[in-house]
This record gives structure tokens, sequence and C-alpha cells, in this order.
């Protein structure tokens, strides 16, 4: 059998052997798509109410462990390793800002990162984070799904740190990190002898029912 001919009957033979695609490959097929369709965003949902509907919550009660915050223990930390508290306490007060740049620009670069800004008091602490906050409730409440899809990139120079879809970056760097470094704090606060707020539930200070 010339060559030519035995290519088009292996072509052929291919294509009937696609056609007839067995059952299960079939339904596992149908089973992707509905995945995928499972987790498109629903129209009928913002960004803001699909997936940051918690912010606001957790940026109340991070406000309340700042609250406790007390003025003249700067440099006090509970281990030579540990973050002074007056550093820890800024950091977590000036979080919210990340979200807010993550929302106006496209990417970060952290060789040129600003140094974080100076508070004198918790007084100024609080009112820093007062104004970040609100500005960041501003921007994900009007956020769109085209933003919030869109990419954010954080690098360090010429290399790349971490990139993904906007909303997932700011749930990932900003309100996860913001979490994490609120309970830092109240490990501090316990040390010192302050009473610690509940966050998703009651603390040793205040249980259920406390006012």
């Amino acid at each position: 059998m010339p060559k030519a001919t035995k290519t088009k009957k292996a072509a052929k033979t291919k294509k009937a052997a696609k056609a007839r695609k067995s059952p299960k490959a079939a339904r596992a097929s149908k089973t992707v798509k509905a995945a995928k369709s499972a987790h498109a965003p629903r129209t009928s949902e913002t960004p803001y109410s699909l997936l940051f509907k918690d912010v606001k919550q957790e940026l109340a009660t991070t406000r309340r462990i700042l609250e406790r915050v007390p003025d003249g223990n700067d440099d006090w930390s509970p281990h030579e390793k540990s973050a002074k508290l007056a550093g820890l306490a800024t950091h977590v007060a000036q979080l919210p800002g990340f979200g807010i740049m993550m929302l106006t620009t496209e990417e970060f670069d952290g060789s040129s990162r600003r140094p974080e800004p100076k508070v004198t008091s918790n007084a100024e602490r609080l009112k820093l984070f007062d104004g970040v906050s609100g500005q960041l409730l501003a921007l994900l409440e009007n956020l769109t799904w085209d933003r919030a899809m869109s990419t954010w990139r954080f690098r360090f120079g010429d290399r790349i740190i971490a990139e993904d879809s906007r909303g997932g970056m700011i749930r990932t760097i900003v309100i996860t990190h913001l979490a994490h470094h609120r309970a830092q704090l109240g490990v501090y606060l316990r040390l010192l002898g302050i009473p610690v707020p509940g966050t998703y539930g009651p603390s040793a200070d205040e249980p259920f029912g406390a006012k």
C-alpha cells in the first residue's frame, strides 16, 4: 500500500475514534463544564457582596484591637526577634492602605517601598486607620467584576513575587494579612496585661454577653 494511502487511513481511524468518545469521557467533560459554570460570578451580585462582605466587620474588629494599644510602650516586644509594639500596631493601622494601592494601580515594586508613616500616639494611629479603612471600603463597594478579575502584580525589581487576580490578591495580601497581624497584636496586649477584645468569638476578657 502506498505511504500516502496509509497516512490517510490512519487519520480517518483517529478521527473515528475521537468521534466515538466513551460515555465516561463525555460525563467527565460535562462535569468540568458544570464546575466552571458554578464558579463563574453571578451577575446579580457585585464583587463586594460576594467576595468582600466580611471586610467591614474585619476592619471593625481590627479597630477594637488597635484601640487598646497603650502609649508609652512603643519599644516593647515579647522577644528580641519580635517586632516592637509601635511598629506592629502602625503596620496593622496602615495595611488597608495597601488595598487602596492594589485597587488603584497595576503593580507594586517592593524595591522602592516607602517607610511606614510615623505616628506619635495611638490617637494618631487610629486616625490613620480610620482614613485608609474608609477609602478601602468605598473602593470595594464600587469594584466591578472586570476590575476584580484583572491581574495585579507584586514584584521586587525584576523578580515577580506574586501575580493573580486583583480580588484574590486583596483577600490574601490585605484581609488575611491583616487578621494575622491583628492576632499577633492581641498576644502583645495579653502579655502587657491589657484586656483583649473578642474577635471571632469571646475572649477571656470579653465572654459572650459582656458589655
